[in-house]
């Protein structure tokens, strides 16, 4: 019995002892937390997709609680919740928000199953990132899209599918929250995270290829051949050339579509659009040009002379002695 009462005394007096030393412990190195990253956190989507550039929403709290103290919310920008949520942000540290161009995912590949023929089969893992690491791919463009929907699966709200005829990806515009986890997903940096532009209205070159223009025409007929023809027109320096392929700086274009005219291998695309109205059918033949051809018209053998020829002919036999 006294064995028992010993032993329970000395763990009792074990667990005090432990007690008194982690109570201390705890005072000495706690880490008082701003109360104002949990009101923040509170009203964050708490979608963790990464999309703001920090590791989840806690971590978008404590960065927008930081820059607060700096005194601007600049660059800070959750893009799931968009300008009501940062909105709610700002209120509760007494901030400004600050409200960006609204943004899209948008898929820079045109290279569809009729455009890249086949020239191989992959019997593997159906991973973009596998597939991307044995070459080139199933076709012999070595930048386009792979076709096996890494992009479909790390989207968390369901705005990118692939459309089974042309074997690509496509953006539901209404649910994409421009969160980037698709573009981070794809292996080959085909999906660009770009401005909606006016009207959501935008002008986009369709293509990744950065080979050579023969090279990139014959692994697929949709592809840049880098001929500068875009840029020759464009007046607001809105395009350029590097690598062979053509890129349109969304900032700068005003969207007259000139450089979708003139590409020749209809690389470039209106997105949004309404359709372009018919031109004017010009006449061939103008009736000024058409009444002095009949003027000149020679004569045919057996036709009558005209009667201003008659009377000329007449006056001279009259006027010769």
């Amino acid at each position: 019995m006294n064995v028992i009462l010993i032993a329970v005394i000395v763990l009792g007096l074990i667990g005090l002892i432990a007690a008194v030393v982690l109570f201390f412990i705890s005072h000495k190195f706690a880490v008082h937390e701003d109360p104002r990253i949990g009101e923040v956190s509170a009203v964050l989507p708490q979608a963790n997709c990464g999309g703001c550039g920090y590791p989840g929403c806690s971590g978008f709290a404590v960065a927008c609680v930081n820059a607060a103290d700096g005194g601007s919310l600049e660059g800070k920008l959750c893009p799931v919740g968009g300008t009501p949520v940062m909105e709610k942000v700002a209120g509760i540290l007494g901030m400004a928000v600050e409200v960006g161009a609204p943004k899209v995912a948008v898929v820079r590949c045109n290279g569809t199953c009729e455009m890249r023929p086949r020239i191989a089969e992959f019997d593997g893992a159906l991973s973009c990132r596998v597939l991307n690491m044995t070459g080139l791919g199933e076709t012999g463009c070595g930048y386009g899209c792979l076709g096996c929907g890494d992009c479909v699966r790390a989207c968390k709200f369901d705005a990118i599918h692939m459309n089974p005829e042309t074997g690509l990806p496509e953006v539901d515009e209404e649910k994409c929250t421009a969160c980037g986890a698709c573009s981070k997903a794809c292996p080959r940096g085909i999906i660009e995270i770009r401005l909606k532009g006016l009207k959501n209205r935008r002008v986009v070159v369709l293509c990744n290829n950065k080979d050579k223009g023969a090279v990139a025409n014959k692994a697929c007929k949709a592809s840049c051949i880098g001929c500068g023809k875009c840029v020759t027109v464009c007046k607001f320096e809105a395009i350029h050339v590097e690598n062979n392929l053509a890129y349109i700086n969304p900032e700068a274009c005003k969207l007259c579509r000139k450089c979708e005219e003139v590409c020749p291998k209809q690389a470039i695309h209106a997105i949004n659009f309404p359709p372009r109205k018919p031109k004017p059918v010009e006449d061939s033949a103008p009736q000024v040009k058409t009444e002095v051809t009949s003027a000149v018209k020679p004569a045919v053998e057996g036709e009558p002379k005209p009667a201003v020829a008659a009377s000329s002919d007449s006056q001279n036999s009259n006027q010769q002695p």
